[in-house]
This record gives C-alpha cells, structure tokens and sequence, in this order.
C-alpha cells in the first residue's frame, strides 16, 4: 500500500519503515498489558477487542492526513499486540505436551500465510479502490474476523477471572515475570536479537534485490513471497523437529545459526549472482529468521508458571517487539555507513550467530521420552 498511499502523504515510499516501527510500538504496549485483560475478560474477547481496534485504526489511517496514519498505526499495534498472549493461553491449555511445539508452530503459521495473502490482494484492493478504500476494506475483514469468533467465545472464555488486575502496575507484570526468571529473560533477548533479523528480511529484502541485482518489483516481490512461503512449511517442520528429535532450546539454536549463516552469505552477494541463487538465500533467510517463532512461543509456555502463561508470553513479546522497533533503523543506519546491503545483512547476522551458538552449546540435544 505504501507507493499508492506515500504521493498522497507527501512522503517517499521508503517512510513506510516509520509506520511500521509505530505499529511495533503500539504491540509493545499491546502485548504487555494483554495479560491482565486476558485474566479478566478472557482471550476470545480480548482478541475481538483486538481486530476491532485494527479497524478503527486502518479507519483513522484512511482519512489520508500524515498525523492521522501515525496515529492508525499506533492503534493497528495495540490491536496486533494482545493476539500472542490470548492465544498462547487458549493453546497451552489445549495442547498436548509431546506437541507442544508442533502446536504452537501450526499456530503461528499465520503470520507469514497472512503476509503472503496481503502480498497478493493488497495491491489488486488498492487498483481497484484506491489506497483509503482499500485500507477500509481490510478493516471491515477484521472485523468479520471478530464477528467470526462469537460461537467460540463461551467455551473458551470461560475460566476469565472477573477480580484480574489491569492496573498500571500490572501492566508491567509481564515483563517483571520475564526479568525476574534467569531462563525467561534469557529465551526473551534471544527473541530481540531475532525478531531483529526477521524485520531486516520483510522490511528490506525487495529493495535489497531491486537496488543490488536489479531485479523487477514484481520479480523482487516473487522472491519475497517465496521467502515466505518457505517460512510457513518451516514453522510446522521445525516444530516437528523440536517435539520430537531436539529440544527445544537446541532447536532455537539451530536456528540462530542458520540465520546468522545466511545473512552472512549476503556479503558475497554480486550482481553475477543467479536468479536461483536468490530464491536459495531468500528461502533459507525464510525458513530461519521468520521460522523460530512457534518453537520460541513453545518454550515460554513450558517454562513460565502454569497460571501465567498469557503473561509470560506478553512479556516475552515484548522483548521481541523492541527488536523490531529498534533494528530497522539501526539496519538503516549501518547502511548508509557501509554503502553495502550485503554487509549491513552480514553484520547483523553476527549477533544472531552468536545467540544460536549460546544456546546450542548450553542445551540438551537430543529429546528423550521423558522430556515434554
């Protein structure tokens, strides 16, 4: 929607980095409030609360004025931010241990499947209605998506506690859980130093292929969908993977490394490079740095206390929407220092290395029968 939308704005194409970056902002402060508004009201309602929020937002983001998007793009965040937390709720009561990882990792299938459809009918919506119209229709798609939910609310919400907090105080419980247990705040900055790396692919990766390879938009954005493509079938391979070969913590190893890896790989990037070779690193970045989501939820759920396990996941979430807040500016700023899109790629592929190796090294391998 951005080139439609950013002549009309008077702002270049490129700005769309901002409103993202607010999005995340607002799923900061979505996410680590939705603990308590879980407790209270339950996860289906919340998550209704949610995607009426992403209407209203899209809604105020349609009337076409500058200040008005930046506001749409603060309340599409607070929407977004409370989906890890209710959800995470409603599937660590429902899953069974052995695919626990498996579950969630179905579960967070939606994210680059919702990424991939937006990618094919946003730009249809906007030719054919125009950017504010088209901005609308998908709000009107979340709230039928609220609508939806009604039949499944009684059952799911049943066990909400009416005397739950959502003080302000509250509010910070989520992260304080995290800070306050050892493992949690270390599985939490791994995910900022992920969520990092899965922003520079969606937020970049087109312009890196139009700028560096010359590639179309339109050839550019096949590579992108594919990317993402790969990351949906990873998400459940991986977490197949983790509930039965690895564990969990190894997994993410895993994946830290194969991150780090790739994005290393863009350092040898030339123009020479093969239309193959592009997919190839495209679908590898895929099937790493957007793949380790499900498997990460999992580990949270299993290592939070039983009764917190919406407030772990907020929390957690936290963590790695400030990397996803913070690194593409960042990622901006290294660019322009470097002049290279495969340096600034293999530069902040290090820390990514980094953490995987870490907790390789310090996990239990292979999964026994004992583990859940």
């Amino acid at each position: 929607m951005a080139p439609a939308a950013a002549p009309a704005l008077g702002v270049a194409p490129a700005a769309v980095g901002y409103f993202v970056s607010v999005v995340y902002l607002g799923s900061m402060i979505g996410t680590v409030t939705a603990g308590g508004w879980v407790g209270r009201f339950g996860p289906i309602l919340v998550s209704q609360a949610g995607l009426l929020l992403c209407l209203v937002g899209l809604a105020v983001a349609a009337s076409g004025a500058l200040p008005a998007v930046l506001l749409g793009a603060l309340l599409l965040g607070l929407g977004y931010g409370p989906a890890t937390p209710a959800s995470s709720m409603i599937l660590a009561r429902a899953a069974p241990p052995h695919m626990l990882a498996l579950t969630f990792s179905i579960k967070q299938t939606g994210v680059p499947l919702g990424t991939a459809i937006a990618g094919a009918a946003v730009p249809v919506l906007v030719l054919a209605l125009g950017w504010q119209a088209a901005a609308l229709a998908i709000g009107m798609a979340c709230a039928l998506c609220a609508a939806a939910l009604v039949p499944i609310r009684a059952r799911y919400d049943a066990g909400r506690n009416p005397a739950a907090p959502v003080s302000i105080r509250s509010a910070f419980a989520p992260v304080a859980l995290i800070v306050r247990d050892r493992r949690l705040l270390e599985l939490s900055l791994v995910s900022f130093i992920y969520g990092g790396m899965q922003i520079t692919l969606l937020a970049y990766l087109v312009t890196f292929l139009v700028e560096s390879f010359s590639l179309s938009l339109v050839l550019a954005g096949m590579v992108m969908a594919a990317s993402q493509f790969t990351s949906v079938a990873a998400r459940i391979a991986w977490g197949v993977f983790a509930d039965r070969v690895a564990t969990r913590r190894a997994t993410l190893g895993l994946l830290g490394i194969g991150m780090g890896v790739t994005a290393m790989t863009a350092l040898a990037a030339t123009p020479g490079w093969p239309l193959w070779a592009l997919f190839a690193f495209a679908m590898a970045y895929g099937a790493t740095a957007v793949g380790w989501n499900g498997v990460f939820i999992a580990e949270i759920a299993r290592r939070a206390p039983r009764d917190r396990v919406s407030d772990a996941t907020g929390g957690s979430a936290f963590f790695t929407f400030l990397g996803v807040v913070v690194t593409p500016p960042l990622f901006h700023m290294v660019l322009n220092t470097t002049s290279s899109y495969g340096a600034t790629y293999a530069l902040f592929g290090v820390p990514a290395l980094a953490a995987g190796l870490r907790l390789l090294l310090t996990a239990k391998i292979a999964r026994d029968a004992t583990h859940s």
